[in-house]
């Protein structure tokens, strides 16, 4: 079996933001093992928010208590950890 990730929720996403972009950025922080966009099934645009997927438990942590509120590309970030 696959070890599990640990993810946190990343919210007001600027809509041009790339999953490269988000997993260099939150990369700051601790191993990124995955980054998944959020689309919207109908128009085929992002819907502006994404998950984080870490290594370990010690990379989400610091991502939500580190990025939460922090500025990129022009918006604030809102992280938090996602709901299994």
């Amino acid at each position: 079996m696959a070890a599990q990730g640990f993810a946190v929720y990343v919210g007001n996403l600027p809509y041009d933001a790339t999953e490269q972009d988000i997993g260099s950025y939150f990369s700051s922080i601790g191993e990124v093992q995955n980054v998944r966009i959020v689309y919207d099934r109908e128009t085929g645009r992002p819907r502006g928010f994404c998950f984080v997927e870490y290594a370990d438990e010690s990379g989400a942590q610091r991502a939500v208590e580190e990025l939460n509120g922090q500025a990129f590309n022009g918006r604030n970030l809102r992280v938090n950890y996602a709901n299994k």
